[in-house]
């Protein structure tokens, strides 16, 4: 791998299975953002793709994962087992940001972005590495699936819901009472679930550029 704005595609390997990603780092990247893909997706969510352009124009590195082999895909669109399955999902971040540390990009502060489900595994995750998550995402996202490890999560973390998404609006009210760490939930005006609402993605993908770029250094490193 070398430092590059092209879009890399890379493999990453976990402890029961290799995954496919796709890698893009600006030159002199602030930092690097792993997105955990949601129910029923993967690397190639158009909305997870719309939101890391952002986050690389920004100056940030992306990391666009997928969570699932191809047959655990297959098996889940038939059975949507391993979508909630969020300890596994959890466990192939750790695997990831593990990977990552010892890539050329080791010395980048990292993020991690989750949606629906993933946002589960990415508030599993940062507990078990604290030291290098430095910022949690969540878009529409279950983190309240992430249970008790909500209180273990150091990282500052961004909740951000549709105001048209009641249901996920009310778990992600309940997961911000359980974080100790630096939390925020913002809710987008008139925005549903996947926010495809007119201008709703692109508000997304600013709050959590501006979340990430405070948090991963880039203030700081723009200042200077």
């Amino acid at each position: 791998m070398s430092v590059a704005t092209a879009t890399t595609e890379v493999t990453v390997p976990v402890a029961d299975a290799v995954l496919c990603a796709d890698l893009t780092v600006p030159d002199q990247a602030v930092g690097i953002v792993v997105f955990a893909h949601g129910t029923g997706s993967g690397r190639h969510s158009p909305r997870n793709r719309r939101v890391a352009a952002t986050l690389n124009e920004a100056g940030i590195g992306t990391l666009l994962l997928d969570l699932l082999t191809p047959a655990e895909e297959a098996a889940d669109r038939e059975t949507a087992e391993h979508r909630f399955d969020v300890e596994r999902l959890g466990q192939r971040l750790v695997s990831t940001n593990d990977w990552l540390r010892s890539s050329p990009f080791a010395d980048l502060r990292m993020g991690l972005f989750g949606a629906s489900t993933g946002a589960a595994g990415a508030l599993l995750a940062a507990p078990e590495r604290p030291d290098d998550v430095a910022a949690v995402v969540s878009r529409g996202g279950r983190p309240d699936l992430a249970g008790r490890a909500l209180r273990d999560v150091r990282a500052p973390t961004l909740l951000i819901v549709g105001e048209a998404d009641p249901q996920v609006l009310e778990l992600n009210l309940w997961a911000l009472e359980q974080l100790r760490a630096e939390n925020l939930l913002v809710v987008v005006p008139g925005a549903t679930h996947l926010f495809e609402e007119p201008g709703a993605l692109e508000e997304v993908a600013r709050i959590a550029t501006e979340w990430f770029l405070r948090h991963l250094g880039g203030i700081d490193h723009a200042a200077g």
